[in-house]
C-alpha cells in the first residue's frame, strides 16, 4: 500500500515550461457496508480503516459503545461491518449520507458535553506547527488534511484527503486505544459547519481547534452541545467561539 506515487508534469514557471517530477497523495475508494442493510463509499489513504471504521460508527451516531460492534472486517479497501441491531431504533441520522451539514443541522437532540478540561494558548499555538510537522504526506503533496488527537502526553495524528476522514481516524485510534475523550481535543487543518461539530459533540469531545473558521451551522452546534471552537490558528492568533473558560491565555 502506497500513500504517494510519483508522477510526470509540466512545470510554469515566470514564462518558461520545464518537465518535472511530482508526488501525488494516493487516494483509493473506500467501501464500508454496515450489517449488509447501509453502504457508504469514501475518498480515502489506504490506512488505518479499522480506526477510520470505529470513529465513523461513533461520529454517526450509529453504535453508543465498542460493544455494540459484533465484528469489523477490513480487506483492502473493502470494509464490512456487523453492528448490534438496537442502534438502529429512532435513529436521527441512519439515513444521513451529506457531509456538508444539510441533515446535521436539523437534529434535535444534542446532549451537552460535560468536561473540566482547559488548554493554554501557547499549548494550541504549539500544536498547531506540530501538526503541520506530522503531517508527512502534506509536507509532500500538499494534498492532504491532518488531525490531530491531544490526550495527556499524547498526540495522535492521521492525515487523508478527506477532513472527515482524518477526524474519524484519530477519534477511531483514541475509542481504541482507552483515551478518556472528555479530557482529549480535537486539532485539525479545516473549516468547522455543523457536520464536522457534531462528530465532536456525540464522542464527548470539549475542544475543537483549527487553522480554519467556523461557520455559522458549527457555531449553533457548539453552543448547544457544550463545545469550544477554536480557529484561525495562525502565528501567535487565533479565536474563541463558545465556552470560553476552557482556554486559558498566557500572559
Amino acid at each position: 500500500m502506497k500513500r504517494i506515487e510519483n508522477v510526470k508534469a509540466l512545470k510554469y514557471y515566470d514564462g518558461s515550461l520545464e518537465e518535472c517530477d511530482e508526488v501525488l497523495v494516493n487516494d483509493k475508494t473506500a467501501n464500508l457496508t454496515i450489517n449488509n442493510e447501509i453502504r457508504r463509499s469514501f475518498s480515502v489513504i489506504e490506512d488505518s480503516l479499522e480506526e477510520f471504521t470505529i470513529g465513523y460508527l461513533f461520529n454517526e451516531n450509529l453504535i453508543k459503545s465498542i460493544e455494540d460492534v459484533i465484528k469489523i472486517n477490513v480487506n483492502g479497501t473493502e470494509i464490512d461491518v456487523e453492528i448490534k441491531d438496537k442502534v438502529f431504533e429512532n435513529n436521527e441520522t441512519i439515513l444521513c449520507s451529506d457531509s456538508s451539514g444539510g441533515c446535521r443541522t436539523k437534529i434535535k437532540n444534542i446532549n451537552k458535553v460535560k468536561s473540566d478540561l482547559t488548554v493554554t494558548s501557547g499549548e494550541l499555538i504549539a500544536k498547531i506547527e506540530e501538526l503541520k510537522n506530522k503531517a508527512e504526506i502534506w509536507q509532500q503533496t500538499g494534498g492532504t488534511h491532518v488531525a490531530g488527537l491531544v490526550y495527556k502526553d499524547k498526540f495522535i495524528v492521521k492525515e487523508d484527503v478527506s477532513r472527515h476522514v482524518a477526524v474519524d481516524k484519530v477519534i477511531g485510534y483514541g475509542i481504541l486505544n482507552d483515551f478518556d475523550l472528555s479530557n482529549s481535543y480535537v486539532i485539525y487543518s479545516g473549516r468547522m459547519p455543523a457536520d464536522m461539530v457534531i462528530k465532536i459533540t456525540r464522542v464527548g469531545i470539549p475542544i475543537l481547534a483549527s487553522n480554519a473558521a467556523p461557520s455559522l451551522s458549527g457555531y449553533e452546534i457548539a453552543e448547544k452541545g457544550g463545545v469550544t471552537l477554536v480557529g484561525f490558528i495562525r502565528g501567535q492568533r487565533f479565536n474563541v467561539y463558545n465556552n470560553l473558560g476552557r482556554v486559558i491565555f498566557d500572559k
